[in-house]
């Protein structure tokens, strides 16, 4: 009998290689969901150090006080930050981007829930239902997502830099840039919230590929391989420090300007759609998925897009379900601000009524503009 070896030898490689291509997956998956909990936590380890320092009668971090320095608090959400990063920036070394950079809203629906417990900040019935549809989304481009991925090597990296689709589209994103910084900026910058985000985002695309192509440097230099010495890794090093200063500097004019609450479900939005149409071109992570696949990616997406609006666009608002079940039995008994003809409450029948905020509450939230950041899965860009 004659027996296959190479065959065998082969077969057995393959299923060693998809093993490993799933290990990783789960890797990068466990490390993009523990950089959510870490940069969401930093945010209200920040805040309630700054709370305490107001109490205290310190200066203000908003009016150029610098006490926050001494405070246990701040230094120890500063960890968390520096921490969520480290664990972010490796998650490109193990996972598609097109599942890492989508999971930067875990972060937001952390932060949200923390608030609402360790700063008694208020997370009404939209908020709540903002955070379930940005688990399910989240879940649902977990399950969906490209389980391999499609850059094993510097040098496999090098090759993909230099494909004709992705040469295009980062001339395209540079020269959006520039017309945004140089034309459109100076003169609706001001008054026109999407211009900085869109200079941020666009931006971010190249940032996110850069900080792959580094992470893999990365891993090939722990498994002892001379990467530091490829001319690539310091091409993609000095690409992201241009790419992060640019980010950083528009992002914090943004958040200057604009509310915070409308600054950060846009940013996001725009951010994530970049980087997966980058992911798309560069690494063509795409095109080894089934149509159920894609199908799936996309509605997760939109689904967290949805959770996010909900969870800022109506914070402001109080809504709860007793609320609710107040104004139904108002409605059903035709009481006053309730007209039977439309169900339409008008003056205090309703069951949405602005927040009423109190003095020390825009305190806490000038105080807490300081710090206002908005992870952006190869970096959280704080104005702090």
């Amino acid at each position: 009998s004659v027996v296959n070896v190479t065959k065998q030898t082969s077969s057995s490689n393959l299923t060693m290689v998809e093993e490993r291509g799933k290990y990783d997956f789960y890797i990068g998956l466990g490390l993009a969901v523990s950089s959510s909990i870490f940069i969401g936590g930093s945010f209200i380890l920040k805040k309630k150090g700054l709370l305490r320092l107001a109490k205290k009668g310190s200066m203000r971090a908003g009016q150029g006080g610098h006490a926050y320095l001494k405070e246990w608090l701040w230094w120890a959400g500063l960890l968390s930050m520096g921490a969520g990063e480290a664990a972010n920036f490796a998650a490109y070394a193990f996972a598609p981007a097109t599942l890492v950079t989508p999971l930067g809203a875990l972060s937001v629906l952390v932060s949200a829930v923390l608030s609402s417990y360790f700063l008694t900040e208020r997370l009404n019935l939209h908020g709540k239902l903002g955070c379930v549809l940005s688990i399910l989304g989240s879940t649902t481009m977990v399950i969906h997502a490209p389980k391999e991925e499609e850059i094993s090597s510097l040098e496999h990296m090098a090759v993909k830099l230099v494909d004709p689709g992705f040469l295009v589209f980062a001339m395209l994103v540079i020269i959006v840039a520039l017309i945004f910084i140089c034309v459109v900026g100076p003169r609706q910058g001001q008054t026109n919230i999407l211009v900085y985000i869109t200079i941020c985002s666009v931006i971010g695309a190249l940032s996110v590929s850069c900080v792959k192509g580094l992470g893999i440097a990365i891993k090939e230099a722990i498994a002892g391989e001379p990467a530091m010495s490829n001319p690539l890794s310091w091409v993609l090093l000095l690409s992201l420090v241009a790419c992060v200063s640019t980010q950083i500097n528009y992002l914090n004019k943004a958040l200057d300007i604009f509310n915070t609450s409308l600054v950060t479900p846009i940013y996001y939005v725009f951010f994530t759609t970049s980087v997966l149409t980058c992911s798309a071109i560069l690494f063509k992570e795409w095109e080894h998925m089934g149509a159920a696949d894609v199908i799936g990616t996309l509605s997760g997406f939109l689904t967290i897009i949805v959770g996010i609006f909900l969870l800022h666009a109506f914070k402001d608002v109080n809504v709860s379900l007793s609320a609710l079940a107040v104004a139904i039995r108002k409605d059903e008994r035709g009481g006053p601000g309730f007209p039977a003809a439309n169900g339409v409450g008008q003056q205090h029948g309703c069951g949405y009524e602005l927040l009423q905020e109190t003095t020390e509450e825009l305190d806490s939230r000038d105080m807490g503009s300081s710090f206002d950041s908005i992870s952006r899965r190869n970096g959280a860009m704080s104005s702090s």
